[in-house]
């Protein structure tokens, strides 16, 4: 089995798992999402959630974030950990939002990776929650199981990335990376991966090892 034939084993398997594709981390607006991603490095997503709920209330609008004034800003975030720097690239952001897209996250990877504070694993998941374009979010998560399904030997998050353009169907790239997130907690967990329960364990070295 080629590697582009496990990975349509793999989108099709996992979209019949979970057929709705959700980001876990909770937002209504596409700013909230850029926070909550910024919130989420080296965080859980479900820790980010309880701190996002309380944030987006005492900081209802792109405004009320870019004018916070820091100290309070760090004091909210701090249990996501890394907060000063954390709240100091928000804001900055905020602010460059603002600025210079007039409120609106941008369309394209050039102009966002000019915000402060987004990577690529962020820029990707605003592409592809908020525009719908296609998009591959490579966090430790998704490059250990892509890792063990064999669809990569890459561990730098930008060439499993690019390798995995490659592989998947553009317009499912984006749920795929969701369903991976979903599946590693549920399934393929980082130290006792559940191979016996693993609907794709015919076709994956990693259980086949």
């Amino acid at each position: 089995m080629t590697k582009k034939e496990r990975a349509a084993q793999a989108v099709r398997v996992l979209k019949e798992r979970y057929p709705d594709a959700l980001c876990s981390l909770v937002y209504e607006k596409p700013y909230e999402l850029m926070i909550a991603a910024r919130l989420s490095a080296q965080c859980t997503d479900a820790r980010v959630n309880i701190v996002t709920g309380p944030l987006f209330r005492r900081y209802p609008t792109l405004e009320a974030f870019a004018q916070a004034d820091l100290a309070e800003l760090e004091t909210l975030i701090r249990p996501c950990g890394f907060y000063r720097t954390k709240a100091a690239s928000i804001k900055a952001a905020c602010e460059r939002l603002l600025t210079v897209y007039d409120g609106v996250i941008p369309d394209n990877m050039d102009d966002l990776l000019t915000l402060p504070g987004i990577g690529r694993k962020t820029a990707n998941l605003l592409l592809g929650d908020v525009y719908g374009k296609p998009a591959v979010v490579a966090d430790t998560h998704f490059i250990r199981i892509t890792g063990r399904l064999g669809l990569t030997k890459q561990t730098e998050p930008e060439k499993v990335e690019a390798e995995l353009r490659r592989l998947l169907p553009p317009e499912e790239s984006s749920d795929f990376c969701h369903r991976v997130v979903l599946f590693g907690r549920d399934v393929c967990s980082a130290r006792k991966p559940k191979c016996s329960e693993c609907p794709m364990a015919d076709f994956c070295p990693g259980c086949q090892g």
